[in-house]
């Protein structure tokens, strides 16, 4: 795989050079930020995205215990696809892009490790796609952010972009695959919460329905005054 990677005219190579170059032309300032997006950045704006949709399925009538269990299992499926790609790592040996290619503006020094799979783009989108599978339009924002998070890996110079593409199918594989074994460990767990002290983390509370007209007015019996029951009888006769 690394082998792969060492001419220049392998389209991997040249992307990674495109996508790279332009940290070159940006100012001093949008590198930083690059950096620190993708360092940091997206992994917080996946946190904050998480818990809207977790304060949005708490409010579904029906199955907000399934749906909280489907967020509860996005960040095991990012934990798990990145103890996956620990042996995957070590297998395919692939050295950083800046070990073997002159040129490369790298914002993050340090990086020693193995390229191949990316482990922010297996972390942002095990994360995105666990979150799609249980509240669509905040998943759709998530899954933007993992694909952002790819592009800002391969602009920092530290992975290739099949590192990136890598670790988004071992992310999507692991979400997927697992979540009917995970559903239907976490859903058991999830309902016994919800009717717990708890249960506001699974369930918002419901407010009682609005009291239709005339309800809770208090019905008398009809009063009549001494003798008016027995002069009616009277008159009738």
């Amino acid at each position: 795989m690394a082998g792969l990677a060492l001419d220049g005219s392998n389209p991997d190579v040249s992307l990674l050079y495109d996508i790279n170059g332009l940290a070159k032309d940006a100012p001093h300032w949008f590198d930083r930020v690059m950096e620190f997006v993708g360092e940091f950045g997206i992994v917080l704006g996946l946190a904050l995205v998480g818990f809207g949709a977790w304060w949005s399925v708490r409010k579904r009538p029906q199955d907000a215990p399934s749906a909280v269990a489907g967020l509860m299992w996005a960040p095991l499926a990012a934990g798990i696809a990145l103890i996956a790609n620990i042996p995957i790592r070590g297998f395919v040996q692939r050295p950083r892009p800046f070990r073997d290619h002159q040129g490369l503006e790298v914002l993050v020094a340090g990086k020693t490790d193995f390229s191949f799979v990316s482990d922010h783009a297996t972390l942002t989108m095990g994360l995105a796609v666990g979150v799609f599978m249980a509240h669509r339009r905040f998943g759709v924002a998530a899954i933007g952010l993992a694909l952002l998070e790819g592009f800002c890996r391969v602009y920092m110079g530290v992975h290739y972009p099949t590192d990136v593409i890598g670790g988004f199918a071992l992310g999507t594989a692991v979400a997927l695959l697992l979540a009917p074994l995970a559903m239907m460990l976490l859903t058991p767990l999830t309902t016994t919460i919800a009717g717990s002290r708890a249960g506001w983390l699974i369930q918002a509370r419901r407010p009682a329905p609005a009291a239709a007209a005339g309800d809770g007015i208090p019905e008398f019996p009809e009063t009549r005054a001494p003798g008016t029951e027995r002069g009616s009888k009277d008159l009738a006769a």
